[in-house]
């Protein structure tokens, strides 16, 4: 459960520390106080979806701290590297001013998504969107195989469709009519001649543009080597390096019995005339091997041309033209044995498809009997709260995709209601008032957390729209709830606070001319004194004062059943 929640600079809370209990905690206050603040501040730390605008004004970050007690989900920590600290883990994250983030738990730093992943098997949100997700049917199906615990079998489904979808796209690109077929023959056929005549050969292009450039630059560099191959063999009149070397290391070994320490000095010599006469080599065997001519800078070019110009119908580079040659060969040998392939493939989608009809109507079967099960504890739950004679059916009706299956299984699904005795089912959207909606999906979500490992709950003024006999009935059923499971609630009715194990009143003042929210924990008395106002409004009479006293020993009493 959350134990303790610490807030710093979150909107117009600077400062706040919590400390959560077991069972029912409400949170009250008047309107814009800063409620939804809390609410906001519990989805941050957990990896929600946040800004940097939520950061005070003045503030150059914002930090959430939330410390979990009891049950933790171990299996997810071992599994991503993070050390479990017995029974408490402590989750945290800070939004900074430019926009990043730093989440922790544990003390060790885990990514956003990683925060949101290991948040949502600690505690779950329930809005005030959520009701418009239960009026679009498109979310109706998620509802129903979460509450089915279908995953494994629309997993498998999904697989066996996927390879259908893939055969049915490698059909359909291999179905084209005749003349398509035949212009598309000729193209591939000119193409492929046309890159085959041309002899192409790896790396070509690099090697001639490399010999073009030496090529154009032969006057120059026969000039240097001539220049250097003179300065190290010599000529007619003169010696060169190499024989000037060689008369150097003579002298030097010639008086190396008289003093030792010229030995190194005569090796280094030796050493350097191997090095002048290899060079020398080099450059001798490099001036007889080099050859050229006129004609061969004309070829040179030439064959560049004709690369460059089939650079720009097939690519970049010639490795890319014979990628590209190799793909037309394949391509023309596929539309020439074309209705080969596709008389296979369609032997191959037969299968592929009866098995994905297999798959399908075992994920129906399942989907039926959670449907009928979902029906009758969704109703058990709407007679709890006040609406008995509320009908709510799964209506299944053939998916609309070819062949009466898309990537979600066979089924479409809508929820159905009537609200009164007597009256036709007719789709939610259309008859729900909001005081239904807000009990519905009371009921759809008490349902869907029963079994899901979760231990906290959260509710963000989903009381909306509900009023005397039917608050009293969410109250008592969030009661029911929080018997099971640690419960947070945000409202604005005095029946759900009245029924708070812990109440917590969120107050907004001024200070030094700024707003601030200050969030107190209420004691007796404080409860009294802020159900009065639920009650009454800003006015709080010793009237409205009994009422709220009255209210609190009904909701007591109804706990103590």
């Amino acid at each position: 459960m959350l134990s303790l929640l610490h807030i710093e600079n979150i909107a117009i809370i600077e400062s706040a520390d919590i400390s959560f209990d077991r069972g029912f905690n409400v949170l009250t206050g008047e309107t814009g106080a800063g409620k939804s603040i809390v609410i906001d501040a519990i989805s941050a730390v957990l990896g929600e979806r946040t800004s940097r605008e939520v950061i005070r004004t003045g503030a150059k970050s914002a930090l959430v701290n939330a410390v979990f007690t009891g049950e933790v989900p171990l299996k997810w920590l071992e599994d991503n590297g993070f050390p479990a600290d017995g029974e408490e883990l402590m989750l945290q994250r800070e939004i900074q001013g430019d926009g990043r983030n730093i989440c922790r738990v544990n003390g060790r730093p885990l990514t956003v998504a990683q925060l949101r992943e290991l948040g949502r098997q600690l505690l779950n949100i329930h809005g005030q969107h959520d009701g418009q997700q239960l009026l679009d049917p498109d979310c109706h199906l998620g509802y129903l195989d979460s509450f089915g615990k279908t995953a494994s079998l629309l997993e498998s489904y999904q697989s066996a469709y996927r390879s259908m979808a893939s055969l049915r796209r490698r059909i359909s690109e291999l179905e084209m009519d005749e003349a398509e077929r035949s212009r598309r023959v000729d193209t591939l056929e000119f193409q492929i001649r046309e890159l085959e005549r041309a002899e192409l050969k790896p790396g070509e292009d690099e090697e001639l543009d490399a010999r073009k450039t030496l090529l154009r630059s032969s006057g120059k560099l026969m000039e240097a080597i001539q220049e250097a191959q003179f300065a190290l063999a010599g000529g007619e009149d003169s010696q060169g390096a190499c024989d000037l070397i060689s008369e150097a290391e003579g002298a030097i070994r010639s008086v190396t019995r008289l003093s030792p320490q010229l030995e190194e000095l005569g090796e280094k010599l030796t050493a350097l005339r191997y090095a002048a006469d290899d060079a020398s080599e080099v450059i001798r065997d490099f001036s007889e091997a080099f050859d050229f001519s006129p004609e061969e800078l004309d070829q040179l070019e030439s064959r560049l041309d004709v690369i460059y110009r089939l650079k720009k119908k097939y690519g970049p580079t010639v490795t890319d033209m014979l990628d590209y040659l190799e793909r037309s060969k394949e391509e023309l040998e596929q539309i020439q044995e074309a209705d080969d392939t596709i008389q296979r493939l369609e032997k191959e989608l037969e299968q592929a498809r009866k098995e994905t009809v297999k798959r399908g109507t075992a994920l129906t079967k399942a989907r039926r009997k959670a449907a009928d099960n979902l029906q009758k504890r969704v109703q058990e739950e709407l007679r709890q709260l006040d609406m008995p004679k509320v009908q709510f059916v799964t209506d299944f009706a053939p998916c609309p995709g070819q062949d009466g299956m898309d990537d979600t299984g066979m089924d479409q699904i809508q929820f159905l209601m009537s609200a009164n005795l007597g009256e036709a089912l007719k789709p939610i959207q259309k008859v729900a008032s909001g005081g239904e909606l807000a009990r519905i999906m009371l009921a759809l979500k008490n349902v869907l957390a029963e079994d899901d490992g979760i231990g906290s709950l959260v509710f963000d003024e989903v009381d909306t729209g509900v009023s005397g006999r039917a608050a009293q009935k969410v109250a008592e059923k969030m009661a029911d709830v929080a018997r099971r499971k640690q419960v947070l609630c945000v409202t604005h009715l005095p029946q759900i606070a009245a029924m708070a194990d812990t109440h917590f009143s969120v107050e907004k003042g001024e200070k030094k001319g700024r707003t601030f929210t200050n969030v107190v924990r209420l004691g007796q008395e404080g409860r009294v004194e802020e159900l009065a106002r639920l009650i009454g409004g800003a006015a709080v009479t010793d009237v409205l004062k009994q009422s709220a006293t009255e209210l609190l020993e009904q909701a007591e009493g109804y706990k103590a059943t």
